[in-house]
Order: C-alpha cells, then structure tokens, then sequence
C-alpha cells in the first residue's frame, strides 16, 4: 500500500519540456496533458527561508546579469520573468546590445534563480544569466594574525559603507592575511584605495601596513563552457590533436621538456623570492623590536621630564603664592600698625588739648586767687595805717602786726614756706616761681 506524500517543492532548475501543475496528484498519477502551465507559475519559492539572520539585502553580490535578451523586451517582462524570486529592486536593459542587470533580495535567491533560468528559452531565444562582477569590491593582503569580520568591516567603514568584509582562512580556519571589502558604491572603493596607497594603514598593534588593491573578478563556479568559447580558425587548429602524452624522443616530448624546466626553474625563483622576502620579514620585526624597545625607553624619559617639568612649575607656582601671601600679611600688619600710630597719636592729641585747657583754667583761678589775696592784703594795710601811730612805735607795733601770722594754731608753724609762717613772707610770687622746672609754691 503507497502512502500519503506530502507538499513538495521544487527548487531545481527548470528542464524544458517539464510541464507541472499546482498542487499536485496525491496518487502518483500524471497530470492531465491538457492541463498546462508556465514555469514561474508552477514553483513558488518561501523568500523567508533563503535569508540569513542579519543578512544584508539587495547588495551587489545579489545582482544578475541577464544576456543574449530578445529585440524589443521591456522592465516589465524581465521583472515578470524573474516574479517568483521576490520583488526586483533595480532593473536595467540594453536594448541596443541585448543585455540586462536585475538585483534580488539575497544571493541565494540570486543563485537559485541563476541556475533555473540560465539557458532557458525566453520568447525564441536562450537567455544568459551570471553573477554581475563586483565594481566596488577590493582585495586587502598583508593582515595581522588578530583581524577578524568585524575588525576589518570597522576599519573600512570609514571609507563609505560596507557591503560584506570578510577575512580569509584556509581549510583548518587559519587566517591567510588576505580578505576581501565590498562596498555599496564605486566612489567609496576608490577612496579607501587611494587613502590605503598614499598612507600606511595600520588595523592593530603591530606596525605593518596593509596592502589594498582592486579585486580580481573571477569566476569559479560556471567557468568556460564549450557552447560559448569562441571557434575561430585557431580553435579549429588547436584542437586538431586530442589529450594525449608526448611520446619520448619526438619533436613535442623535447620542447615539452624545456617547457617543464622553465616552470620548474619559475617555481624555484618564486620560492627563492619567498625564503628571501620571509627572511627580510623576520629581520625586519627584529629591528622593529629592539626600536620599539629603544622608542618606549625614550617615551618614558620623555614623560619623566615632563613630569619633573610640571613638578617644577607646580614648586614655583606655590613658593609663588607663599610670597603672595607673605607679602598680603605685610600689608595687613603694616596696616594695622599704621592704624594704632594714628590711634595713639589722636589720643595724645587728644590728651594734649585736655591738659591745655586744664592749665588755662588753672592760670585763670590762679591769678584771680592772688588778685582777691592782694586786695585783701592791701585793705589790712589801710587799716594798720589808719589805726596805729605815725611814730617810732607806731612803726614797730606796724611791723609786730606784719610779722604777727594771719592764723594762730599748733597747725600753722612749720606748714607754710618762709620759715613756718604764714602767708607770703616773701612777697608776692614772681615769675621765676612759675618756671618750667619750678614747683608751685603755694
């Protein structure tokens, strides 16, 4: 008993005279002869399959070339052709030489539709379909061991964007120092070859520049197939003898012979340039080494006095501001002591014109004090010379009086100057009793 098969896809390339129809017999029988359709209607491909995740789309390496077009053909019937592959996002034909470029979502979408459609009939003609070569694509050599994808795609990033970047490793997943730069547009190509060609491009630590140049389209998938080399006269000729050994000892084994020692004597040079180059290389990271060494101990001597130099300055900066304060505290001293000398001299001013007016009041009371004494003095005179004798004992009894103390006491002997007697025995005070070195006598 035959079991139930499911749905199945095909996604092979189309034969011509393959007929299919949507959806077909679960029972293994063929499709009604009747019952024809196109190609494009009969597959159906699930677009979301065929990407990967983060997968850029409609880059270059999803475009297509499209030759040997019918006369005539339009956007609309390439993009018709090609409808089941997703939605086109540019088109271009040639009508004059019969050529075309589409660009699909991924490459492998672009590759699937490569492999259906190339050598198809399309309206009377069998069309050519190819990859498109890459005219923003470079080739970088001379990488260090450490570069990785994404290294790489940041270094050149600067340049415009960035397609794909990859780095190439042989069959272990070693790195070749080799890899490979895709740009979105020409100009950006051409502006990191030119920048990576006047300069030295450095990607890591160690200082060997890399190497860029434009890459070489190759394709090494198709190749050259014998409907499309070209059969000229020389192709006739050429191919008159089938593969085959040159017998020894005939014209073709000799010059045969010299052929292979000229290859063998090429291949020796090369692996002479090889060891050569691969010596000077490690010479070369020897002395990068030892000056490598050399340059950080001249760095350090370098930071070291810079250091010292900023050192410096930083001590003259601070004795700087010391002085600064020093000579701020001067002046606050200076000042201050210039305010306590105006200070004391305003009060001894003061004190000054104090004693002055003391000793004009004193003067004043002093000598209204003799004038009130002298008044007196001279009306006890009168007296004694109105009451007492004009004689002889008139006179003595006069100069009894005189002598006689104004205040009789036990007190009043020896207090007053003169003897202890009272009153002015000397006469009234002169000036000489006012000196500056006199005492007042009273």
């Amino acid at each position: 008993m035959q079991g139930n098969r499911g749905p199945q896809q095909n996604h092979g390339p189309n034969r011509q005279g393959e007929q299919r129809r949507p959806g077909g017999n679960t029972n293994g029988q063929q499709p009604e002869p009747s019952e024809h359709t196109s190609p494009n209607e009969a597959l159906t491909l699930d677009l979301q399959s065929f990407r990967k995740p983060g997968e850029k789309t409609f880059t270059q390496r999803s475009r297509l070339f499209v030759g040997n077009l019918p006369t005539g053909v339009t956007e609309e019937e390439l993009e018709k052709l090609f409808a089941k592959y997703g939605k086109a996002n540019e088109i271009f034909i040639n009508k004059e030489r019969g050529f075309g470029f589409i660009r699909l979502e991924t490459r492998i979408i672009a590759e699937i539709a490569r492999a259906e459609l190339d050598d198809t009939p399309f309206r009377g003609r069998p069309i050519r379909v190819r990859f498109a070569t890459h005219g923003a694509a470079l080739s970088v050599k001379n990488l260090p061991e450490f570069v990785s994808n994404e290294l790489l795609e940041e270094a050149f990033a600067v340049f415009g964007q960035i397609e794909r970047a990859v780095v190439i490793v042989d069959d272990r997943g070693r790195p070749t120092g080799k890899g490979i730069v895709e740009y979105t547009s020409k100009p950006a190509a051409r502006k990191a070859l030119d920048k990576c060609g006047d300069g030295a491009y450095l990607l890591t630590a160690f200082p060997r520049p890399i190497t860029v140049e434009p890459m070489d389209q190759l394709d090494e998938e198709e190749g050259l197939s014998e409907k499309i080399i070209n059969k000229n006269q020389q192709y006739h000729k050429e191919r008159e003898q089938p593969p085959r050994f040159a017998q020894p000892g005939s014209f073709e084994y000799e010059y045969a012979m010299r052929w292979k020692a000229l290859m063998e004597m090429e291949k020796q040079q090369y692996e002479m340039v090889d060891r050569n180059m691969k010596e000077a290389q490690e010479k070369l990271e020897a002395e990068m080494e030892a000056a490598r060494h050399e340059h950080q101990v001249m760095l350090m001597r370098q930071d070291l006095l810079r250091r010292q130099e900023e050192l410096r300055r930083m001590e003259e900066l601070h004795s700087q501001e010391v002085q600064k304060r020093k000579q701020a505290e001067l002046r606050q001293e200076e000042e201050r002591r210039r305010r306590e000398e105006e200070m004391r001299m305003r009060n001894e001013e003061m004190m000054k014109r104090q004693q002055e007016g003391f000793r004009g009041n004193f003067n004043e009371n002093r000598e209204q004090d003799i004038r009130m004494h002298m008044g007196n003095h001279g009306m006890a005179m009168n007296r004694t010379s109105l009451g007492g004798s004009s004689g002889p004992a008139g006179g003595a009894a006069g100069m009894a009086a005189e002598n006689t103390p104004m205040m009789s006491g036990p007190g009043n002997n020896n207090n007053m100057p003169g003897g202890g007697q009272g009153g002015f025995p000397r006469g009234l005070p002169g000036p000489g009793d006012y000196g500056p070195n006199k005492q007042r006598r009273f």
